[in-house]
């Protein structure tokens, strides 16, 4: 409905509050026009709202004029774990899609979120400010928000208020019901505590993972159930998460429980009167000082790298870990696929709950409903199975232009395959003019999709200043990165498609339709005349081998590992044309030059075969000598040291597929760590590689010795 607001009519506002409360729902009200307009209309509604727990996302000046705790919303993740009766959103000065969708989450029953903005019709053209950080401000149009448009104009639950009308708005009536909405424990909620109360107690090694969206009461169970947990004897339970302010409802909770038992009270602990403890440790602390516990509690488990979460894993006896689904992460699903592959194999006895029943709201909110369709959230792939693969057919497809339905099974798709997909990145794939995709098709459904952006075409001035470090361009990740920190300025004036996603339902793997993907971009580009196809990704061994199978092959690996997946980021390049071919055998080449002086340096906790992968891939080097024979046949005799023989080691590791038959002996871990990360021989022996430095080197020269007798040709 649209209505003409100057001040609504006394009562208004908290009278449709105290309505949408007893239903248990929730609203979005739409104030269109100019940013003067919308500010000054908002101030004069204030007065009539609910404001006890409001927050105002925008400009300090203005939350502060009207006494309101303001938030940017680049901030958004400092305010996840509270709730919110109101909540003031000037999109005038930016419109991040991950915070809107987070954000929202933290309304309670009868909340209303005011979202201040130009009118829908003028979405697709407006200049939203948070283009500007994605690389988006280039763009001519915008088909998200110009998709974001026709969903609040079609959704009957919006309130649209014009800031500039004269007359009040006119506020919908709602119908009255027997028995009013109560928040409180569900029974799925109950069930949750009980779990987790029974996992707490029981034997080791038997982690839970719980998965539920926004709202529906987790983080109150998991403070709920830390609470018993001590009260029943347990000395000290530690909670963990992305950020203390993710846990403000799990200590409210646990204080409420613990009542009178409670001795001691802290932001980051609370002291029982028999001693007891909950402590809320930041995960790098966790991990660097290893604190007894005989239970942690991770909370927004999806926002934490997949290293950090395996290393908690195997730290302690009794960890639960806790994710939402459909949230600002978009990482729900896309975490529960990646970590389950990990819990499988360190702690098959691990088990999962899953909670639907909403706890700050009723089902059927308006406002949730509104945000899923938004941003996708619940976007899912296809499940049919594909009984004959031949006929799978190919197409260029452009998800701007596609129905609802195909766009909600692409994004779906990219959800379930990747450990981090989210509102930002629907932004990014519809309104990226750089953006070009194929999709799969298998009876009409979607089964596999490939997302590319085309980078470089750089001028030689610009590439130059890009590889001296004076100039960082948004939007060329992979051209900026291999010119930079590869040192080729060819790099960024050639130009490259960069597959930004790649994903087939699950259903459909294992029947080549990946690779037929990048060979339909590859194709793509050569017509287009483009010079490279590339990727980068957290790399690990399988999708290095997809990628090698692909036709790409390795010409860098970063030097950090990616705060998402804790991966160390893969570099790989196809030449396409006779300059692009040249570039990617020179960036191989130099990088097979660098790879082992900087092993022990950056990659020394990289995964032993996926460093035997890489080093296989890379173009070998010159060959061993006379001198260098002599000093292996010695050291696998038995004669020479091992530190002295180190040197021809290494030399011997970049030599013509050496690292490929490393990389099927059982001793692989132990001659990756010493010879290549340095690793100590302490260090190997807590790893349960050796006994001791004289078990670790009888080790290695039998390697050595199978090597000259059943090895490559050296």
């Amino acid at each position: 409905m649209t209505t003409d607001p100057t001040s609504a009519p006394e009562h208004a506002w908290s009278d449709l509050q105290a309505a949408l409360a007893a239903q248990g729902h929730r609203r979005l009200v739409l104030v269109e026009g100019d940013q003067q307009h919308a500010l000054a209309w908002i101030r004069q509604q204030l007065p009539q709202l609910n404001t006890s727990h409001s927050l105002w996302i925008g400009r300090p000046e203005h939350a502060e004029a009207v006494g309101m705790p303001h938030l940017q919303a680049s901030q958004y993740r400092q305010w996840l774990g509270r709730e919110t009766s109101l909540l003031i959103w000037d999109g005038w000065q930016g419109n991040p899609p991950d915070a809107i969708a987070a954000l929202s989450g933290t309304l309670q029953a009868g909340g209303l979120l005011f979202w201040l903005m130009p009118a829908l019709a003028s979405w697709p053209d407006h200049a939203d400010p948070d283009y500007a950080r994605t690389g988006l401000e280039q763009a001519q149009n915008h088909p998200f928000a110009a998709r974001l448009a026709r969903k609040l104009a079609q959704d009957p639950s919006v309130i649209r208020v014009r800031a500039r009308a004269s007359a009040p708005p006119d506020l919908p009536e709602l119908p009255t019901q027997g028995s009013p909405f109560l928040p409180g424990t569900t029974e799925q909620q109950q069930d949750l505590i009980q779990q987790l109360l029974h996992f707490g107690q029981g034997r080791r090694r038997r982690p839970l993972v719980i998965t539920a969206d926004r709202g529906r009461g987790k983080s109150a169970a998991l403070g709920i159930a830390a609470a018993r947990l001590l009260l029943a004897g347990r000395q000290r339970v530690i909670v963990t998460a992305p950020s203390r302010d993710n846990l403000h409802s799990l200590f409210r909770h646990a204080v409420l429980e613990l009542a009178e038992d409670l001795a001691e009270q802290s932001e980051v602990e609370l002291i029982t009167r028999g001693g007891q403890r909950l402590s809320f440790v930041p995960v790098r602390e966790l991990l660097f000082e290893r604190p007894e516990a005989e239970v942690v509690l991770v909370d927004e488990a999806a926002g934490l790298p997949a290293h950090w979460l395996r290393d908690i894993l195997l730290g302690w006896p009794r960890v639960a870990f806790a994710s939402t689904v459909h949230g600002y992460e978009g990482t729900g699903r896309g975490f529960a696929i990646r970590f389950r592959d990990i819990l499988d194999r360190e702690t098959p006895q691990w088990r999962g709950v899953s909670i639907q029943q909403p706890v700050r709201w009723a089902p059927g909110d308006p406002l949730e409903k509104l945000v899923f369709e938004m941003f996708l959230l619940a976007a899912e792939g296809p499940a049919s199975s594909i009984a004959d693969a031949a006929q799978v057919t190919l197409e260029t497809w452009s998800p701007s232009q596609a129905s609802e339905v195909e766009l909600a099974e692409a994004f779906g798709l990219l959800v379930d395959a990747h450990y981090r997909t989210t509102p930002a990145d629907l932004r990014q794939w519809l309104d990226d003019p750089a953006a070009q995709s194929w999709r799969a098709l298998y009876q009409g459904r979607t089964v596999g999709v490939l997302w590319g952006a085309v980078e470089g075409g750089l001028s030689e001035e610009l590439a130059d200043q890009v590889v001296q470090g004076k100039r960082r361009l948004r939007g060329h990740l992979l051209a900026q990165s291999l010119a930079s920190h590869g040192g080729f300025p060819e790099a960024a004036k050639l130009r490259t498609l960069r597959i930004v996603r790649i994903a087939v339902s699950e259903q459909a793997r294992h029947l080549g339709i990946g690779r037929r993907l990048v060979a339909a971009a590859a194709t793509a580009c050569q017509q287009q005349g483009l010079d490279t196809l590339g990727t980068s990704f957290g790399g690990n061994r399988g999708l290095l081998a997809f990628w090698q199978a692909s036709g790409l092959q390795v010409v860098r690996v970063g030097l950090q590992q990616e705060a998402t997946t804790g991966e160390f980021p893969l570099q790989l390049l196809q030449g396409l044309s006779p300059a692009g071919t040249c570039l990617a055998q020179r960036l191989r080449a130099r990088f097979a030059h660098h790879w082992q002086v900087l092993i022990p340096r950056h990659w020394s906790v990289m995964d032993p075969h996926l460093l035997a992968a890489v080093g296989a891939d890379l173009p070998p080097l010159h060959g061993l000598d006379a001198e260098d024979r002599r000093d292996l046949t010695a050291f696998a005799e038995g004669f020479r040291g091992f530190e002295l023989t180190l040197p021809v080691l290494q030399a011997l590791a970049a030599g013509q597929g050496a690292m490929t038959w490393f990389s099927t002996q059982p001793a692989l871990a132990l001659w990756c760590h010493v010879v290549l990360q340095g690793w100590s021989w302490r260090e190997v022996q807590l790893a349960g590689l050796c006994t001791g430095q004289r078990d670790g080197e009888q080790q290695l020269r039998q390697l050595v010795c199978q090597l000259l007798q059943n090895g490559p040709e050296l």
